[in-house]
């Protein structure tokens, strides 16, 4: 009767643990996320965003749209530009799969509040994604 009783106090315990166990969790997405398309139609200006995660980003944690003015994104958007444009000629040194491409992005053209709002949030989301700094105070890098 003692065997019995131990018998089933271990299968009760076994079927216990095996209930409370997680089940496995599927880690790919079947949903492909969409690149993020920052453009100036009338400007003829285009870049496209594909790095993952970045639509996520921009519709959780990026400030709001109008949150930060236009003169303060594009201040921002040239010191980042130069710096990424440095790492992105220097393939070397820096990561190349990280800075693929050169970014043409000049002083002298109002790109729109759009650009700079979507450029500027992509700078960002890179600076916490990849933990490096582009110049400036970065709450990332630390």
């Amino acid at each position: 009767m003692k065997r019995l009783q131990y018998l089933l106090a271990l299968l009760i315990s076994g079927l216990l643990l095996w209930a409370c166990a997680s089940s496995p969790s599927k880690t790919t997405s079947s949903e492909k996320e969409e690149p993020v398309v920052i453009a100036n139609d009338s400007l003829e200006y285009e870049i496209i965003i594909i790095d993952p995660g970045f639509t996520a980003y921009l519709n959780s944690i990026a400030k709001p749209e109008g949150f930060y003015s236009q003169s303060y994104l594009e201040n921002k958007n040239q010191l980042y530009v130069v710096n990424w444009n440095y790492r992105a000629q220097n393939p070397l040194q820096f990561n190349p799969n990280i800075y693929e491409n050169v970014i043409d992005y000049s002083p002298h053209i109002n790109y729109g509040y759009e650009v700079n709002y979507k450029l500027f949030n992509y700078f960002e989301f890179a600076q916490q994604k990849y933990r490096m700094s582009l110049g400036g105070i970065n709450r990332w890098s630390r």
